[in-house]
């Protein structure tokens, strides 16, 4: 993905919370541990009652977050699991400091 995509992705506050938010799952959704835990990361459910948007918004956004190789989703019966994809934030660190 081109630089420019990247930080497109990266440049709605929503975004940037969910990013936040699934940076510590545990913390950020408690709601979820009961229920099914971490193992495949967050239900979608569960992040789109957190940030207040409607199902499809939150579904976009994580699909840009996705194509950007911020997020990893996991499907499991009929649930969509995302989590955090460290590695990608390595790589935009380094991106930063070699070329900006």
């Amino acid at each position: 993905m081109e630089t420019i995509e990247i930080f497109k992705a990266l440049s709605n506050k929503s975004r940037l919370q969910m990013l936040e938010w699934l940076k510590e799952p545990e913390i950020n959704f408690p709601g979820q541990l009961e229920h099914a835990g971490f193992e495949h990361g967050v239900c979608v459910g569960q992040i789109q009652a957190k940030a207040g948007l409607t199902q499809s918004t939150v579904s976009e956004y994580l699909s840009i977050l996705q194509r950007a190789g911020f997020v990893e989703a996991k499907r499991v019966g009929q649930w969509t699991y995302y989590k955090r994809n460290e590695g990608a934030f390595e790589a935009l660190s380094k991106l930063i400091q070699s070329n900006l």
